[in-house]
């Protein structure tokens, strides 16, 4: 029994780590009885052998011999048999799609007596010595390393020569000439002959395409999209058919249901007299795949039946690769469908609804990453414009940037946070690094299943592609189009849904979600466990995370109402007094306002629950910085101005700033630490909130308001506050004559309430996880010092996985969550617990939070889908 081998006929789709996508769905189709090229498939298990020693393993060259001789068999072609040459394919299959990542070699055992026998076996030498000389080039890039400019230089000369615009157009003579400059540059830039011995290319190209699995794109594509390193990567040698052989002869790629929108449409596009690599490549425009029910109806009605066995087979949308050779249908792949996220939506929701799949397969196919997608901003079609050219609307959503023309410095100026558009003649693999940082890709040339197209559908990034009326000089760095020229630096705005570009910015609208994803959401709320809240400061905010599907608001947080400018000379007034008197006239004018805050939100989120903090930050936050007082105070002085009110104001203002000043203000004098040393500040608060609550009563709306004491840590100060919150509910019940609930709990943001949360719980009706804090002071990071400094090479190295600020830590940070929740309930059996950090809207923890056993989620309002959605993965996740 082979071990590092499969052919088509052993493989099926069940083994889809072990041969890879690209290999599974190759025996899939093979069992299926379609019409697939001969062909085998060299395991991920070779792969990682390969990668772990250098070279490949033992046993696997036999075993590639044996396999050949099947092929030749099957085929009826010899692999190094000059007059009836059985030429290959080699390519890369990972068992999740990186599309346009590793490396493929075609028409793999050629050599000049080999061309020579294509060209009499086939009666068409143009032909065979294209097929040569796509073969030098793509051998010398992929195996060697070596430039393809000198090749693609050549090829330029070629077509001048023979007075053609397009390759497929030049002559056999020219092309056999071609071939001859090829190996001789390739000679020159290597060192030593091309190889003409066919096994020989064979092995260099497997241990090729074995190694592009390390190659820098790959290992970026794998970063963005979470795909395990260690996986690696199937080889599979296929026999070569050929859709360059003549007009009667076309490559293609087509998806089952439209990618950008889901509508259940063939989509997809086609090249006449060419092979595959021209397609993705994006070097040729292609033609929409309708046009080959007219060039070649026959072929067309086939492809059509195909598809549709393949999408009701796999249950999911399919990107099919075909060659069609001689009027004859080929298969070369198919895969589960890159798609946007508006497509993603659609198709779940529609093969539901065709009984294709069930609800729970629909929510579980489509990622909260989607969701997130659909919430971004399209642009509004009433804006003003400046329309500079149309291309194909390869990805949807709005991007506005300014230009570059590499992907390098798309890269450096996306990470430093400037919006840029990456515009490129076409994009290649290596491009990717750039693809990520850029908020949007525009190309001149390419269709819709480009390279360009297929990468940033894959990753939600707006892209035009095939805007042909570009006339990009990456020399000068310059842009022309209906006479105008643009450079970089120079801003746009692409529409990925309808290919057009614009000059400078477009403003923008809120998305609208379109009716699938209600349907959706609706599905995942019937599945998940967790509830989901929204932070929410204001009433704006509030009915925002409603109409998105908030269960409640989880954080409320009470500062940023202390920010606006009429209140601040109030607040001001406050943290200036010296006696108590003096503080509690100034809060004393801050009860109506806060009162009319908390009305507010509590209206538009009633009948459910919103969770309010009391005064958290320290107080100096809401002073001028010293530096800033110190320079009033410095000017009025040399202008003599010592006596006026305004010096006075500024004097006191920098005298009560350096005494509140703090040489670690997260740590210091701030949360219930200001409401057991000011008391009278919390009292008003609590005051405030449930004078706001008995005044919605009264008019028969039923707010509900839980108090939240933040920054505890020991169990004495949540009894302190708990008690003073108390004692104003019972005056504000007395005096109002309404009844409310008295809901206390408090923020678990340090390590200490968590290990003693067992005591902690005795006074809390709720614990709400604040991650945010949590996750400072459990690594003992300052989160802006290490986010600016040090994180970037943490995850680089290897030293963090994920970011511990934006997916919860588990071994630490959560297992003090779980601490705390178990003990916390040994305590207060029916304690209720949430998270309200920024982790509450990020996927991944959000599933810790369903293992955790934790009540509800909170994240910011236009999170709330996504976080509904990734609750229902959670909840399906853990009944698998």
């Amino acid at each position: 029994m082979r071990q590092w081998i499969s052919t088509f006929q052993e493989g099926s789709a069940q083994e889809r780590e072990r041969l890879g996508g690209k290999g599974a769905g190759l025996a899939e189709m093979v069992r299926a009885g379609l019409p697939v090229p001969p062909g085998f498939t060299i395991t991920t298990d070779a792969c990682r052998a390969y990668l772990a020693t250098g070279d490949l393993p033992a046993g696997l060259e036999q075993e590639i011999e044996g396999a050949l001789g099947t092929l030749e068999a099957e085929s009826g072609h010899g692999f190094g048999d000059a007059k009836n040459p059985l030429l290959v394919s080699v390519r890369s299959g990972a068992a999740i799609s990186m599309p346009g990542m590793m490396d493929t070699v075609l028409n793999l055992g050629l050599n000049a007596e080999a061309a020579a026998g294509l060209a009499a076996q086939s009666g068409d030498g143009r032909f065979a010595w294209d097929a040569y000389r796509r073969f030098i080039q793509m051998y010398a890039n992929v195996v060697d390393q070596l430039p393809l400019a000198g090749f693609e230089e050549r090829l330029l000369a070629a077509r001048k020569e023979a007075g053609v615009s397009e390759d497929r157009l030049i002559p056999a003579e020219v092309l056999e000439r071609l071939v001859a400059g090829h190996l001789a540059h390739y000679q020159e830039l290597a060192g030593r002959p091309f190889p003409t011995e066919p096994r020989r290319q064979l092995l260099s190209a497997v241990r090729a395409v074995f190694s592009s699995w390390k190659n820098p794109r790959a290992e970026v594509y794998r970063r963005v999209h979470g795909i395990p390193d260690e996986m690696g990567t199937a080889v599979t040698v296929q026999a070569m058919v050929f859709g360059n052989r003549g007009d009667g002869s076309a490559t293609g790629v087509l998806f089952t249901r439209n990618p950008n929108t889901g509508e259940r449409v063939l989509t997809g596009e086609y090249l006449p007299n060419a092979q595959g690599e021209d397609v993705v490549a994006g070097i040729r425009t292609p033609l929409p795949i309708s046009q080959l029910a007219e060039q070649m109806p026959g072929c067309y009605q086939q492809i059509a039946e195909v598809s549709e066995l393949l999408e009701r087979h796999y249950q999911d949308m399919q990107d099919i690769e075909f060659t069609i050779e001689e009027g004859k249908v080929y298969l070369l792949q198919t895969r589960s469908a890159k798609r946007s996220a508006r497509a993603a939506v659609k198709t779940a929701v529609d093969m539901a609804r065709e009984g294709l799949i069930t609800e729970a397969k629909a929510v579980a196919r489509v990622s909260p990453d989607d969701v997130a997608g659909l919430l971004h901003r399209t642009l509004d079609p009433l804006a003003e414009h400046d329309l500079l050219a149309e291309g194909l609307p390869a990805s949807p959503g709005a991007a506005v940037g300014t230009i570059v023309f590499d992907a390098e410095r798309a890269a450096e100026k996306g990470r430093g946070g400037e919006a840029v558009i990456l515009v490129r003649p076409e994009t290649a693999p290596d491009d990717v690094h750039g693809i990520v940082e850029a908020a949007g890709v525009l190309t001149s040339r390419g269709g819709m299943t480009c390279h360009a197209a297929i990468v940033a559908r894959g990753m939600g990034k707006p892209c035009v592609v095939g805007c042909e009326a570009l006339r990009i000089d990456l020399g000068l760095r310059t842009l022309t189009v209906a006479g105008r020229t643009l450079s970089e630096g120079d801003l746009i705005t692409l529409d990925g849904s309808t290919g057009r570009v614009y000059l400078g910015q477009v403003a923008t609208q809120e998305p609208d979600l379109g009716p699938e994803v209600g349907v959706l959401l609706g599905w995942a709320d019937r599945l998940r466990k967790l509830g989901v809240r929204a932070n929410a400061d204001t009433p704006a905010d509030a009915l925002r995370a409603r109409e998105l599907g908030a269960e409640g608001v989880g954080l409320c947080r009470t500062e940023h109402m202390f920010m606006a400018q009429e209140r601040l000379p109030v607040v001001r007034r406050m943290i200036m007094a010296e006696t108590v008197e003096e503080r509690q006239g100034a809060l004393d004018e801050l009860l109506p306002m806060q009162q009319a805050d908390f009305e507010g939100i509590l209206r538009a989120m009633a009948p459910h629950p919103v969770t309010i903090r009391l005064l958290d930050p320290p107080l100096h936050e809401f002073l001028p910085h010293i530096s800033e007082l110190e320079v009033e105070v410095a000017v009025a002085r040399e202008r003599g101005e010592e006596g006026s009110a305004t010096f006075r104001q500024a004097a006191g203002l920098l005298r009560r700033a350096k005494v509140l000043a703090e040489a670690n203000p997260m740590l210091g004098f701030r949360g219930c630490r200001l409401g057991i040393v000011y008391p009278e500040i919390y009292e008003m608060q609590a005051r405030a909130i449930f004078l706001a609550v008995a005044e919605l009563r009264k008019e028969g709306v039923q707010a509900v308001a839980e108090v939240m004491i933040p920054l505890v840590g020991m169990r004495r100060e949540l009894a302190l506050m708990r008690q003073l919150v108390a004692a104003v509910h019972r005056e504000v019940v007395a005096s109002s004559g309404v009844e409310m609930p008295c809901v206390v709990g408090t923020m678990i943001e340090v390590p200490r309430a968590a290990l003693t949360a067992g005591e902690i719980a005795e006074e809390a009706e709720f614990f709400s996880f604040g991650t945010n804090d949590l996750t400072q002071t459990t690594f003992g990071f300052s989160r802006d010092d290490a986010e600016g400094k040090f994180l970037p090479a943490y995850l680089e190295r290897g030293v963090l996985a994920d970011n511990p600020f934006a997916t919860l830590d588990r071994d630490g940070v959560g297992a003090l969550m779980r601490l705390a929740t178990e003990e916390g309930r040994k305590s207060q059996p029916k304690l209720k617990v949430g998270i309200c950090g920024e982790h509450g809207g990020d996927p991944r923890s959000i599933a810790l939070c369903q293992e955790i056993g934790l009540n509800y989620v909170s994240c910011s309002p236009y999170r709330v889908p996504v976080a509904r959605l990734a609750a229902a993965h959670a909840a399906l996740a853990q009944v698998s």
